[in-house]
Parts: structure tokens; C-alpha cells; sequence
């Protein structure tokens, strides 16, 4: 584990360029217009079309004489046959690249497509590291929430109905060539939502941060990026159309992503996928279920780390004791979850499935994982059984001090001049559509 995180420090990762602030999807397909593409496949989901939030896009790439295709079939943890019918479609439209507009799945779905239409075999067989022989199709992102960090990871995820699985391809090519980071895409998301995927981005930090394969480089990016979101997230909750808010978080988001791809995750991403692949639990979810939990098991090894996260939190001065620290980090956290309605348990959960549940996790974690403290099966078990829902309740954390207020959901602003990121710190069926500028 040790030689592979030396490794990791000097594999070539590509950056993205970004493009940040209200309007800056605008700018993104002003900029793809002239990179001289014959067709794009827009990857996304039926909501986002439906609510006209690609028109700024759209109507960008149109002024630029770029032809585009949409398909908007995405679901959270996209499946396979769903990936094999967006490829499908790639292959009919004739597409040579992809924009991924939307949440995690969207993003992995366009990066799974991305290699598969290079590298034509199962989607099975390219699960792993470097699989694929040829260089993906060319991608670009907008995020529309503020938690994977995929537009600037270098792994897809997808959901295997079959095996009940998740799998992982991951290859450095997969990184978009360039994202946009734009608020005002992000002001109608539920609180929900906005409050799973903002501690989505705090796992990937902390993470991040606490694992053996941590440098100066990701260790900067990870304290940034929860620095963000303890003075952000709260605020996005609760002022859905706060842009300087939902920015913010859009950053911390991106930041954590770059720290995790290269100092990876733990245990608490490993159950997550167990929760996520068994019973479909929304991935930013299961992760703030489970961190608090992993965080005091792994504690004893981690309390000086843990003291600098608090500091970056703004919970104490480098001063205090680092065990002083270490416990106000781990009680924010609680409280972080609660403010936010974060459950303390997972409904589905089943006591039957733990033992599996537990195994799975510790064989992701322990193979490809560079934890801080590892687990036997008894303690995963035990921590697993402390999320299991007590009988005739929801599992439900307090709700906030004040109520959330979803923000109606906005189209984008008029385009306005996007600013460079700094470099370092019963269903509707969904419809497939194609243009022509």
C-alpha cells in the first residue's frame, strides 16, 4: 500500500481548466464551439432538461455552429444497460465528445460512455485501473451540485444491478478537459440535497486528509476545502439561492475532489458503496451516515490530524491540545449532521445483510484503500449494527434550529464573465433528443 501511494504521487493527472461563477456554463460552450467538435453528446437527466437549464449551453454551442445531441435517461447510480444506451446513442449520432451536465451520476455516466466508445468491450472488463487501451473521447463538465468533485477525478462510477455492485473505472485520461463551476445551477436544489452532497465533499476532504497517502499538496487542498464547507454548507441549506454560498461550496467540492484523487478515500467510502450497490442509497447520503462512525474508530490514530481539520474548521487555535481538538471536530460533525437532518441511521439497512455488508466493505477497503486504522470483520460489524434503524423510528437526526426553505428552481443568470479558478487552493419516460445548429 505503501509503494502504490508512491507511485500515485508521480502519476501524470490532468487538471482541468475551470471556469467559475454565474454564467460560466455560457462561457464553457462558447469555449467547446471552437475547439471544432462535429457533434457533442450532452449527458444528463430528464429534470435538468425539463427545467430548461442547458439552454445557456445550448444556445452557445448553436452561435458557435456546433452540432449536439442530448440524452437526458440519466438516474442516480446509473446502471449498466442504462450506460450501454447512452453509448448506443453516441455511436447513432454520430458524437465525437461529451458534456456531462448534472450531479455524480451524469459525470460518471459521460466518463463510462467516454471509454467505452474507445475501447469497445463490456463495461465489466474496463472496471479497474487502465484498462482501457485507447485515450477516452474528449469531456467536458458542469456540475449542478456541490459534493462528487468528479470534474476533476479520475474515476467513474456505475451501479452492476446484476452483482448488486458498484464498479470503479479509473484512468487519469477520464479528467474533463475543462468544467465550468456555476452557481446559479445550483440555487434550486433541495436542502436534501444540498446538505448529502456538501458532506459528500467534506468525506472526500477528510478522507483525503486522514489516509497514508496524504502529501503537502492534497493536505492543502483537503484543509481548504473543509474550511469551505464549515463556512459554507450551512448556509447553502438554509439560504438555497445564496450564489456567493452555493460558489463557495462548488469549490470545496472541486478542491476535495483533486485532494482525493490523489490521496484516495477509506472505510467510510467502502461502506457507502456497499449501502449504494445493496439498496440504492444516494452515494452523498450513506457517506454522511456512516463518517461519523469510521471517524471515532479511526481516532486513536488519527488525533493529531484530526486537531489540524478542527483548526481549519475554525474550532480552536494550533495551540489548544491536539486531543482537545480531535473531540471538537469529531462532536461538529455531529452536530453538522443534525443541523443538516442528516438520518442516524439507514432505514434500509438490514441485520441479515451486515456480515456481507462487512466483508465487501473491508475487502475494497483493505486492497485498494490507504486507511489510517484498519478494521477486523467484529468491528465492522459492530459499527454497521450501530446504524441499523431502531424499531418504529425513522432514524431521523433533529430537525434544524431554523427550517429549510428549497429555493425555486432558477434558470441560469444571463451570461456573465466567468472568472479562472485558482489553480490550487409513475415515471415519465426520459426522452433522447438531437440538434443540429
Amino acid at each position: 500500500m505503501k509503494g502504490a501511494g508512491k507511485v500515485t504521487r508521480y502519476i501524470p493527472i490532468p487538471q482541468p481548466t475551470l471556469l467559475v461563477g454565474p454564467g460560466s456554463m455560457t462561457r464553457l460552450g462558447e469555449l467547446i464551439a471552437g475547439f471544432g467538435h462535429l457533434k457533442l453528446l450532452i449527458v444528463t437527466d430528464a429534470v435538468i432538461a425539463k427545467l430548461g437549464l442547458l439552454k445557456g449551453l445550448t444556445d452557445a454551442l448553436e452561435s458557435g455552429g456546433t452540432e449536439y445531441a442530448v440524452f437526458d435517461e440519466i438516474t442516480p447510480d446509473a446502471p449498466i444497460p442504462l450506460i450501454e444506451r447512452g453509448l448506443a446513442f453516441f455511436r447513432d449520432q454520430g458524437c465525437d465528445a461529451l458534456i456531462a451536465v448534472g450531479g455524480g451520476s451524469s459525470m460518471d455516466a459521460a466518463k463510462a460512455i467516454a471509454v467505452a466508445a474507445a475501447n469497445p468491450k463490456p463495461l465489466r472488463r474496463l472496471a479497474g485501473y487502465f484498462k482501457g487501451r485507447h485515450a477516452p473521447l474528449p469531456l467536458y463538465a458542469v456540475p449542478t451540485t456541490a459534493g462528487t468533485g468528479s470534474e476533476v477525478t479520475v474515476a467513474a462510477v456505475i451501479s452492476d444491478p446484476e452483482r448488486k455492485d458498484k464498479i470503479v473505472i479509473v484512468d487519469p485520461r477520464i479528467v474533463p478537459r475543462a468544467a465550468a463551476l456555476d452557481p446559479t445551477l445550483m440555487t434550486g436544489l433541495p436542502p436534501a440535497v444540498t446538505a448529502a452532497t456538501g458532506i459528500d465533499a467534506l468525506t472526500h476532504a477528510v478522507e483525503a486528509f486522514i489516509g497514508q497517502w496524504a502529501t503537502d499538496y492534497t493536505d492543502g487542498l483537503a484543509l481548504t476545502a473543509v474550511g469551505l464547507i464549515f463556512g459554507n454548507l450551512r448556509t447553502a441549506y438554509l439560504e438555497g439561492g445564496n450564489l456567493a454560498a452555493r460558489e463557495k461550496m462548488a469549490l470545496a467540492s472541486t478542491y476535495a475532489g483533486m485532494a482525493f484523487t490523489r490521496a484516495n478515500v477509506g472505510y467510510v467510502h467502502a461502506i457507502a458503496h456497499q449501502f449504494g450497490g445493496r439498496y440504492h442509497t444516494p452515494h452523498g447520503l450513506a457517506n454522511a451516515i456512516v463518517l461519523p462512525h469510521v471517524l471515532r474508530f479511526s481516532a486513536p490514530a488519527i488525533t493529531a490530524r484530526l486537531a489540524r481539520l478542527a483548526v481549519a474548521a475554525r474550532l480552536g487555535e494550533a495551540s489548544d491540545r491536539d486531543d482537545e481538538l480531535a473531540e471538537r471536530f469529531l462532536d461538529a460533525i455531529d452536530q453538522l449532521n443534525a443541523d443538516l437532518a442528516i438520518p442516524r441511521t439507514l432505514a434500509a439497512l438490514k441485520r441479515s445483510d451486515i456480515a456481507s455488508i462487512a466483508r465487501g466493505a473491508r475487502a475494497e477497503a483493505d486492497a485498494g484503500y490507504p486507511v489510517p486504522r484498519y478494521m477486523s470483520q467484529d468491528e465492522c460489524v459492530a459499527l454497521l449494527k450501530a446504524l441499523l434503524p431502531v424499531d418504529g423510528e425513522s432514524g431521523a437526526a433533529p430537525a434544524p434550529v431554523a427550517a429549510a426553505k428549497p429555493s425555486s428552481p432558477r434558470k441560469p443568470a444571463a451570461p456573465a464573465p466567468a472568472k479562472s479558478a485558482p489553480k490550487t487552493p409513475a415515471k415519465t419516460p426520459a426522452k433522447k433528443t438531437a440538434r443540429k445548429a
